[in-house]
């Protein structure tokens, strides 16, 4: 089976970003069409949400996601890989089956491509 090894993107202090204080403005995340996943990390930390696309709209639009955001309380943080474009999908769907989402809409029909934990990353 193949395995990919991502590089899963953090904040400039090595941890995960909070999901709604990052200046999705900055010109780092114009045409970033990257996998990203969404967790929650309070006293039983969840993968709220995993996706992929243009990081910057999607995120902007999972920021007023009631579904998402109630769990803001909990603290919102994000991550997120640079993945070739046709291996997007295959990415997307082996993390949802990883993780299980609280929020999900729906994921790829695809088979699975394993890739690497973001929180084995140093």
């Amino acid at each position: 089976m193949l395995k990919l090894n991502l590089v899963w993107n953090r904040c400039q202090d090595g941890d995960w970003c909070p999901l709604m204080d990052l200046n999705l403005n900055h010109s780092h995340f114009d045409d970033m069409e990257w996998v990203y996943i969404i967790r929650h990390w309070w006293n039983n930390p969840k993968v709220v949400r995993v996706g992929q696309w243009i990081i910057k709209n999607r995120l902007a639009e999972h920021r007023t996601n009631t579904q998402i955001t109630k769990y803001q309380n909990l603290g919102l943080f994000v991550t997120r890989a640079r993945v070739a474009a046709e291996y997007r999908d295959w990415v997307e769907k082996y993390l949802a089956d990883l993780y299980d989402p609280i929020v999900w809409e729906r994921f790829p029909d695809r088979q699975s491509i394993s890739v690497n934990s973001p929180w084995s990353e140093s």
